[in-house]
């Protein structure tokens, strides 16, 4: 169920419902995800992994798995040519192909358990996996650290010799090294104004320290890839994917080869969230192509993508916030610390740059700290960093209202940041509808709805997310004889944008939606494109589409004036119709005579410029606790979405719906359980408690439009900003419940029982 709160628009495709051109291949099973990649002579890969947190690599022999009948080829470190030629260059962490490589098949140390080590390709799984049992490799054992608090003690044992603190002010730039070694691989830091008079002009101060735990992105498809290396040198790849240039890149340069000797084909895929915008498969899977002269393919065991891919960041923040007693901020600080895994590269600089964004603060200092440690490299998930961040500085702001008995909602609008103000990465605030939804959220009947009964609490909070996106899209339309369009783009289609890029290139031709046929195609068929993320494709590749489409009516244009015998200038181009004086065709009878006039049309356009702008959500979500249990039960739930321009609003509920699920997940009962060794004690989808059907109310969608001014049709990325404020809303509600602040998530029955000393 949804509502929206819109402007009308005069748009005849845009805002409508259609059906998804990939429909009927998902519904029916038809569609080819990563597995069902199934080539002649093709055999199968396994990946030996490791038992131990942290450890150097003394030896590896693999004669013993050599000599089993079946088995094909083996690999390890010492075939990726990268890993042999160069030095880790920590200052450069954002999909630095060396560290890919290293975190791909380890090379001198084991950096966590499930870290790869080695790969054995068969006639067929089962002796696949027999083989790697058979592999010997010598460790020595070093000293672990587990969790970011330890790794980042003066004393703690160092992953990586070399590794030095780089401080940035500005998320994208190369930084400063200080020459300072420990675990604290990054620092980020944003301020303004005079933190200390601030807090000096403030009436009331909180401050407050909050703990999150790791998370996985919960994506139904586990990892596939598959390589088939041939004779000539040219290597292709299956695999499931959210940036198939990305792979190619990367590699390119693992395997020191040029990319262009490489073909990604990326397949449907089964859920990504960010998790899959880095390979972890391909490389090994090539090499032993490569070594044994068959394509191979390698599917990951639910196991092994908890215990060696990317989930999300532990975090660990303080938070202090002053403020007058009429309700207004006068200082903000943000200590934040997250955790990146074995190598450096958490999402520490998404948190930091957005964790105050609702807001305008005249004096503020936010401190991020990027910390290695003995778990897997961290990957981006939904709106990467924010959450957590957002948990820390809503709880506060709830807090606050509560003692100054001020409306948590009025204290938003009171302290709302609108446009022209500057966010606290620097930036000036563009148009974004932060004031026009924290006024729905206000507004609404649930949160005037007064909550009865014991052991209830309603909470809320907002979101706010600066999505930068800007890394270029590609796409190419051509023009059919009978009028219809084919759109061939390289964005992985996570969550409908097939249709979403149809519809912008339908609204502009003056087709239907079904007259355009999209389709994904591979490295070698579309120019350059960044990978699906940062909810950037319906704007970034949209704006793509949008110029090619352009084109294409500029070059029908001049067909249509070499058949009138007018100049092309002199030709009217309006709702599908090409007109000249008493004269015209539609787009689909012009279409017809282009081989007459001098052959088919096709464009292409490529888009790189910088960014969709801000993005804000908002949670209003009522819970019922069980005092003797601790349990906590979900009433109701209401997400708020300022979506710019809802391009299918069905779509958009269902990316609002789904992140806000996650969200609650993630607030109520998602966690990585870590023993003492660094083992994951619940690395099954039975043991990870992600929410069912039955743990969730329905949950109602609220889409504010404030059209977003840097795309013709006011579009904004949706898919990441809804999981942002489930985690602090649901902490408020549970807090107002049982009348305890709760300071760490998830919020499990244990905890909430031990916050009301009852264990």
């Amino acid at each position: 169920m949804s509502t929206s709160i819109k402007k009308e628009k005069p748009y005849r495709i845009i805002g409508t419902t259609p059906i998804r051109h990939d429909g009927y291949e998902k519904v029916t099973g038809k569609a080819k995800y990563g597995a069902d990649t199934d080539l002649p002579g093709m055999i199968y890969g396994k990946i030996l992994r490791s038992p131990h947190a942290h450890a150097n690599i003394v030896s590896i022999n693999t004669k013993k798995a050599e000599a089993i009948a079946g088995v094909k080829a083996i690999v390890t470190a010492k075939d990726f040519p990268l890993l042999m030629n160069s030095d880790l260059d920590f200052s450069q962490v954002q999909r630095n192909p060396r560290m890919i490589a290293e975190n791909t098949l380890a090379k001198d140390k084991v950096l966590y358990i499930g870290h790869a080590i080695a790969a054995v390709a068969a006639n067929n799984p089962a002796i696949a996996e027999e083989a790697i049992k058979l592999i010997e490799v010598e460790y020595e054992i070093l000293p672990a650290v587990i969790n970011l608090k330890d790794a980042m003690k003066k004393d703690a044992p160092l992953l990586h010799d070399n590794l030095t603190t780089i401080f940035r002010e500005d998320r994208f730039s190369a930084g400063q090294d200080t020459g300072e070694k420990s675990n604290i691989a990054g620092h980020i830091q944003f301020q303004r104004g005079d933190i200390e008079k601030g807090f000096k002009e403030a009436d009331l101060i909180i401050e407050k320290e909050f703990n999150t735990e790791t998370v996985h992105q919960g994506y139904i498809e586990p990892f596939a890839s598959t390589a088939d290396w041939n004779s000539e040198g040219r290597l292709t790849i299956w695999t499931c994917t959210q940036g198939s240039f990305n792979v190619r890149s990367s590699t390119a340069n693992i395997l020191d080869i040029p990319e262009s000797t490489i073909k990604v084909v990326p397949t449907e895929i089964g859920g990504g969230f960010g998790g899959k915008g880095v390979g972890y498969l391909e490389p090994v899977a090539a090499v032993l192509s490569k070594k044994s002269g068959l394509p191979v393919k390698i599917i990951m065991t639910r196991k092994e993508v908890f215990e060696g891919t990317g989930p999300t960041s532990a975090t660990y923040s303080k938070c202090k916030i002053g403020i007058t007693l009429t309700g207004y901020i006068t200082a903000a600080y943000h200590y934040m610390a997250y955790e990146a895994g074995a190598f450096p590269g958490s999402p520490v600089g998404g948190g930091a740059m957005t964790s105050l964004g609702p807001y305008k603060i005249e004096n503020f200092l936010v401190d991020g700290y990027d910390v290695v440690c003995n778990k897997q490299k961290v990957q981006a998930y939904r709106a990467p960093g924010q959450p957590t961040a957002a948990f820390a500085v809503e709880c506060i702001i709830d807090e606050i209202a509560e003692k100054l008995q001020i409306d948590p909602m009025e204290l938003r609008l009171k302290n709302v940041a609108r446009k022209g103000d500057r966010m606290p990465s620097g930036p000036i605030l563009p148009e974004v509808g932060t004031e026009e939804l924290e006024k729905a959220m206000l507004n609404h009947p649930h949160y005037n709805t007064p909550l009865e009964g014991p052991n209830r609490g309603r909470g809320v909070a907002v979101g706010f997310r600066s999505q930068a996106g800007g890394t270029g899209s590609s796409a190419t339309l051509n023009v059919n004889s009978n009028g219809t369009v084919n759109i061939v783009t390289g964005s992985i289609d996570l969550s409908g944008t097939r249709l979403s890029l149809a519809m912008q290139a339908a609204e502009v031709l003056g087709l239907n939606a079904e007259d355009i046929n999209p389709s994904v195609v591979d490295t070698d068929s579309v120019g350059w494109t960044g990978g699906t993320g940062g909810s950037r494709i319906t704007f970034d590749t949209g704006l793509a589409v949008i110029s090619a489409a352009h084109e294409v009516i500029k070059q029908m244009s001049q067909r249509a004036a070499i058949l009138w015998e007018a100049k092309p200038e002199d030709i009217k181009f309006e709702n599908g119709k090409f007109s000249y004086e008493k004269d015209s065709f539609t787009f689909k009878q012009l279409s017809g005579k282009l081989l007459a006039t001098g052959g088919p049309v096709t464009c292409s356009a490529s888009d790189t410029q910088g960014g969709l702008g801000p993005v804000v959500a908002g949670n209003i979500i009522d819970v019922e606790v069980d005092p003797e249990t601790g349990k906590v039960d979900i009433l109701r739930c209401t997400a708020f979405i300022d979506a710019g321009t809802a391009m299918q609003p069905d779509y958009v509920d269902g990316q609002v719906q789904g992140a806000t699920a996650q969200g609650i997940g993630w607030a109520l009962n998602e966690e990585f359980f870590y023993t003492e060794d660094g083992t994951i004690a619940n690395a099954t989808l039975l043991d990870y408690r992600m929410p069912t059907s039955l743990d969730l109310p329905m949950i109602e969608s609220v889409i504010v439009e404030v059209p977003n001014p840097r795309h013709p049709f006011g579009v904004r990325g949706v898919g990441e900003a809804p999981i942002i404020p489930p985690l602090p809303a649901v902490a408020n509600a549970v807090s107002n419940a049982i009348k305890v602040r709760m300071t760490n998530l998830p919020l499990t029955p244990y905890s909430i029982l031990k916050a009301l000393n009852k264990i």
